[in-house]
């Protein structure tokens, strides 16, 4: 796909930043906002699609509770996200509602896509949203997850979102005009990437982090939500929400920010959720012959090709397969619990009832629930 084909884009997902939306912290930016909603009314206009996926609950939070750094602890964390999120949705619906578009507010968390049939409840809320012509604001809730159940990053939320309702382009608005192969803060010859193979490795070398200190992401936030995105088919563009019209210059195929070819071919529905997951409960460790037959063959993992097993996981848990280097090379749900994986490594499944008294399937993971990464 080329920026030229973006404006064939029929459903778009734009992601704002904390430090965009917050002026850098002192408050939610008005003029920028509707700037913003006038140009996401724009695409509407054009029967486009448009999911928002914004960010800015705990910095507004933090202006109003009039904290000077983002809290430690995550109650604090939690408190200024309630108090953020009232005047971050108030605002947006004021500012869709001048264009005669209705927003509707939409809260998840990791569990809220982590279990299959919540996944598809709430796709079915979003599609049902855009078919009304809403626009769907969303944000992590970030006022009751804990740990285990974040994101991490609106990056990461923006680009499931992505999958979730099979978008055709994810819009990254950031402070920075994009992606640069050297930090720009601290060196003055660094230059903007103007496009670039998602999987490249150099995406690895160049990615940084935070630089407001407001929000939990980054360049390498980006990068990864990029691809994430790309396992829908998504393209992404990487750009600064502070370039005028820059919305729809984008949808038009400008060349502005970096654009992330989305050049992995597109999984499944189902792998598609399978890649998304980020909860982690284990892993396995295999010889190269299971490696090379998950990569080359698309087979089942069968657990003759285990080494060894990590974790504390129960049947269905996702976990995730390692090579004997460390390096992830798939994910998928599993059949057996850890205690029994243990028992079962390295063994036929012909020996499965002799070692735990029962066989339930043959695969350690079936191909149909194991997604390469």
């Amino acid at each position: 796909m080329s920026r030229s084909d973006f404006s064939a884009a029929k459903r778009v997902v734009v992601k704002i930043g904390s430090s965009l939306l917050t002026d850098g912290g002192r408050g939610l930016n008005a003029p920028a906002i509707a700037g913003w909603v006038s140009q996401m009314a724009a695409l509407r206009q054009l029967g486009v699609d448009v999911v928002l996926v914004s960010s800015g609950s705990v910095a507004e939070g933090m202006s109003r509770l009039k904290l000077k750094s983002r809290p430690d602890t995550l109650h604090e964390l939690q408190a200024a996200a309630s108090v953020g999120q009232m005047g971050l949705v108030r605002r947006f619906e004021d500012e869709f509602q001048t264009h005669d578009l209705l927003a509707a507010q939409v809260l998840l968390t990791h569990d809220d896509l982590s279990d299959r049939q919540r996944y598809l409840n709430a796709r079915s809320t979003l599609l049902t949203l855009l078919g009304f012509g809403v626009v769907p604001v969303i944000n992590e809730n970030d006022a009751i997850a804990t740990e285990e159940i974040r994101f991490g990053d609106n990056d990461t939320l923006g680009a499931l979102v992505a999958n979730l309702v099979e978008a055709d382009l994810l819009i990254l608005l950031t402070d920075q005009l994009g992606l640069f192969d050297a930090n720009p803060s601290l060196n003055p010859d660094a230059k903007l990437i103007s496009s670039l193979q998602v999987n490249d490795t150099l995406l690895d070398e160049v990615a940084g982090g935070s630089i407001s200190g407001l929000g939990r992401g980054g360049m390498f936030t980006k990068v990864r939500a990029a691809r994430l995105a790309a396992r829908s088919g998504a393209a992404t563009v990487i750009v600064s929400g502070k370039i005028e019209n820059v919305i729809p210059a984008v949808f038009r195929g400008e060349e502005l920010g970096t654009y992330l070819i989305p050049n992995i071919a597109p999984l499944a529905a189902r792998k598609q959720w399978l890649a998304g997951q980020l909860q982690l409960k284990g892993s396995v460790t295999l010889d190269e012959g299971a490696v090379n037959i998950l990569q080359s063959a698309g087979k089942s993992l069968l657990a003759v090709g285990v080494k060894s097993v990590q974790g504390s996981f129960r049947r269905g848990d996702l976990v995730s397969c390692l090579d004997t280097q460390g390096n992830e090379i798939a994910r998928g749900l599993i059949n057996y619990g850890a205690e029994d994986a243990m028992k079962i490594a390295g063994k036929s499944s012909s020996e499965f009832t002799a070692l735990l008294g029962y066989a339930d399937d043959e695969e350690l993971i079936h191909r149909d629930n194991l997604v390469l990464v």
